[in-house]
């Protein structure tokens, strides 16, 4: 293999689509930061062309992002087309991005922007009608990225984590410590009950304090059905992981309860999001109801 054929070989197109509202914009700016050659808006009709120069290797820049979207109108539906054939003869990854209807809503009500598809158009109807125009170029997507959860910092990680790092793992998870007094969070995916481990609300000398603290942490860590029930997690955790990154799930979810969300599931959180991260994944956690009174 010559030096032209390893430039060409090399070469890394991605087509960049998405609901508006949904972070399309921010997701381009990473692609940028990254070394991409970057196109916003460029019309569907002239991918094909993109596509022949950039892979016969004319230039110098080896990897590219196109971002298409509904301000192309109808002739987005010809995304579909294009990119088959596209992928037929040259590499490429079709990356979609959502959101869900509400953070849609919400984001077009705060900057008070209108939706593309008319402003004649009711936002919610317009978000609605945009993801049915957009289900097939959905379907066909090599990765789907749900913006639901994610801030602007985490947006970012993950796409440079997917794109920059063949090895990474691209998944962010999210360890929420809850109380079931307070019910159980709307969004977790996978939801641990550590009732049954003993509660340090009862020990009058840990009571003030929440399950970050140093000494409630060892107390809780002290009995050997703790550190069974971590080990059992840990396992699962390290099996199931990998087969949603197959699927193409971008966010985790893992809620892990007590009574009060302050003592036990908030120790056993920061636990199970330091394992996390010691086995490369970006993790993050959040305790929900550690301010609240309760056990």
């Amino acid at each position: 293999m010559n030096r032209s054929e390893r430039k060409r070989d090399s070469r890394q197109l991605v087509i960049l689509t998405g609901l508006s509202g949904s972070g399309k914009g921010s997701v381009l700016n990473t692609f940028e930061d990254l070394g991409f050659y970057c196109v916003d808006n460029l019309p569907v009709a002239l991918i094909p062309t993109f596509s022949e120069l950039y892979s016969e290797g004319r230039g110098e820049a080896f990897r590219a992002a196109l971002l298409v979207d509904a301000r192309e109108g109808q002739r987005i539906e010809e995304l579909p087309r294009i990119f088959r054939e596209l992928k037929a003869k040259h590499p490429a990854t079709l990356v979609f991005v959502e959101a869900s209807d509400a953070v849609l809503q919400r984001r077009f009500s705060e900057t008070r922007r209108p939706h593309p598809l008319g402003q004649q158009v009711p936002i919610l109807e317009g978000i609605r009608e945009e993801r049915r125009r957009m289900a097939t170029i959905r379907r066909l997507a090599d990765v789907v990225i749900d913006t639901t959860k994610f801030n602007v910092h985490e947006l970012r990680q993950f796409i440079i984590e997917r794109f920059e790092k063949a090895s990474s793992r691209p998944l962010l998870v999210s360890v929420v410590s809850f109380g079931f007094r307070y019910g159980i969070p709307a969004d977790a995916d996978l939801v641990f009950d550590v009732r049954f481990l003993p509660n340090p609300h009862f020990v009058p000398r840990l009571r003030p304090f929440s399950g970050k603290d140093a000494r409630v942490a060892r107390y809780i860590r002290s009995f050997p059905q703790t550190g069974e029930f971590l080990r059992r997690i840990e396992s699962l955790l390290a099996y199931l992981i990998p087969h949603y990154i197959r699927e193409g799930k971008s966010y985790l979810t893992v809620a892990v309860g007590c009574t009060g969300g302050r003592h036990r599931s908030v120790a056993l959180a920061e636990v199970i999001r330091r394992a996390l991260q010691r086995k490369g994944y970006s993790a993050k956690v959040v305790h929900r109801d550690i301010d609240k009174t309760g056990s």
